[in-house]
């Protein structure tokens, strides 16, 4: 009876930029199923296919990517997409890298996010970036995506339109998890839905890495890129303001 009540209330989402496919597991859990993934790493896809054997994955860059092969491989229509996720390419925002924003190829991945969501119209999308992406050139990133995020969408004599709540930045560490990492979060739906962000979990302490991973055996030390990325860490916080 549970797996029945499942497949009817089968809630397709459309995954972008998947990597190893770590925002896919938490909306899996959440009871959605990931319907079809697009990620241009080969490596990624090799690790997505073992984790889920019967996964349609699309071994492109997203930008590469039509709305007619994504509902061809998770076998929907335009507009049944329960959800379109993704976190685009973070680098250029990221405090870790150059910072190139829009100036990047990569940073323009961001668009093609948008233009996924346009072409298949699901009934909501989340977005995951980098906190740098909210003050890359005095927000003008941000600000020239959520205008695009918002524009009316014409389709089958009908006008659709996202509204979104002011994005917002969430820290894993306030939700149990033993890690500092800020994300900006963007949140948009077209079916009139208010949404609240979610709020800190109640902890008495933060878990540690040590709570969640203590008893694995002495890893190696970091390699000569993690150390030397560290090293510019301070240095750019102080630049950027956080």
């Amino acid at each position: 009876m549970e797996i029945e009540l499942r497949k009817k209330r089968r809630l397709p989402v459309i995954s972008l930029f998947s990597g190893a496919g770590g925002l896919d597991i938490g909306f899996r859990n959440a009871g959605f199923d990931i319907a079809v993934a697009v990620e241009i790493d080969p490596s990624c896809c090799d690790t997505l296919r073992t984790n889920n054997p019967h996964l349609p994955i699309i071994n492109k860059s997203v930008s590469d990517v039509t709305a007619e092969e994504l509902f061809k491989a998770a076998n929907i229509k335009k507009g049944e997409a329960a959800l379109v996720i993704g976190g685009p390419p973070c680098q250029s925002f990221s405090l870790a890298g150059l910072r190139k924003g829009l100036d990047d190829d990569r940073g323009k991945l961001l668009f093609e996010f948008v233009r996924i969501v346009r072409e298949t119209l699901p009934k909501a999308f989340v977005l995951e970036n980098v906190r740098g992406l909210a003050n890359w050139d005095h927000g003008k990133a941000l600000a020239l995506l959520l205008d695009e995020l918002s524009k009316p969408i014409e389709w089958d004599g009908k006008t659709y339109q996202y509204t979104m709540p002011k994005p917002q930045v969430l820290n894993a560490v306030d939700f149990d998890v033993p890690q500092y990492r800020e994300r900006l979060i963007i949140v948009g739906n077209r079916m009139g839905k208010r949404f609240y962000y979610p709020t800190p979990a109640l902890m008495t302490r933060p878990k540690t890495v040590w709570d969640a991973i203590g008893d694995l055996p002495t890893p190696e030390g970091p390699s000569e890129t993690a150390l030397r990325v560290s090293e510019t860490i301070k240095d750019r916080r102080l630049k950027y303001g956080f």
